[in-house]
C-alpha cells in the first residue's frame, strides 16, 4: 500500500521573477517593495503576513503570503513557514505584515513571534534580517532600525 504525502509547491509568478535583480539594503527599499506586492484593496481591512526569500547575496528571490487573518491579528504557522524556507532554499528572511489600524507599533505577540522565529531559524543558518510592519497609509516601522532585531 502506497501511502501519498501531502507536498507544499512553490512557483514563481511573472510578476516577482523581476524582483530577482533586487538586493535588500534597507528597511525603506524593503518598504517600498512590500507596498508595491500588497494588496491595496485589503491593507487596511485585515492582517496579513508575507516573508521576503532571500538569498546568500540578500537578493530577493521572492515574497510569500503566508497568512491573512482578521482585522486584529493573523496566525502564523511555523511549521509552513519553515517548510517555505527550506523548500526555496533560502538563506535569509524578513518577515513583514500590515496594521489595518495604522497603529505602527510593534506589539508584544509581534515581539515575541519575531523572537520565536528568529530562534528557529538559526537551527537552519536563516538569517532574519528584520520585521516591518506596514500601515495602509504608506508609512512602515523597521524592527532592525529600533534595535529589535
Amino acid at each position: 500500500m502506497e501511502l501519498k504525502v501531502n507536498e507544499i509547491q512553490i512557483s514563481y509568478r511573472e510578476k516577482l521573477s523581476t524582483l530577482t535583480s533586487l538586493s535588500v539594503t534597507n528597511s525603506n527599499a524593503v518598504a517600498k517593495l512590500l507596498f508595491q506586492n500588497w494588496d491595496n484593496k485589503t491593507i487596511g481591512l485585515h492582517e496579513t503576513f508575507k516573508i521576503v526569500l532571500l538569498n546568500q547575496s540578500n537578493k530577493v528571490k521572492g515574497i510569500y503570503p503566508l497568512s491573512n487573518g482578521g482585522i486584529t491579528g493573523t496566525l502564523v504557522d511555523m511549521r509552513i513557514l519553515f517548510a517555505i524556507i527550506l523548500k526555496t532554499l533560502s538563506v535569509g528572511i524578513i518577515l513583514a505584515h500590515n496594521h489595518p489600524s495604522g497603529q505602527l507599533k510593534a506589539s508584544e505577540p509581534d515581539k515575541q513571534l519575531t523572537r520565536k522565529i528568529k530562534e528557529a531559524a538559526q537551527l537552519f543558518d536563516v538569517k532574519v534580517l528584520d520585521h516591518i510592519i506596514l500601515a495602509p497609509d504608506g508609512r512602515y516601522y523597521s524592527f532592525a532600525d529600533h534595535g529589535l532585531m
